[in-house]
């Protein structure tokens, strides 16, 4: 998924946690996180809209992130 920040810039924001960190641990441990890697994304509301544990779909994350 290298590259998808640039590609969705301004449309949706991207957000890469290490899971060895302090802070990939608290949201993996909220969010059920059992994988990696594990694609969320989440509604303006913050609603988890999409879950996807392995490589993820590019065109389909960037259609979701568009609101396509």
């Amino acid at each position: 998924m290298n590259g998808i920040e640039k590609e969705l810039r301004g449309r949706a924001r991207v957000v890469r946690l290490n899971l060895l960190s302090g802070t990939g641990r608290e949201v993996a441990m909220t969010h059920g996180v059992r994988s990696v890697p594990t694609t969320l994304v989440f509604d303006r509301a913050g609603k988890e809209v999409y879950r996807h544990a392995g490589i993820p779909n590019r065109k389909h994350i960037v259609a979701l992130a568009s609101g396509s």
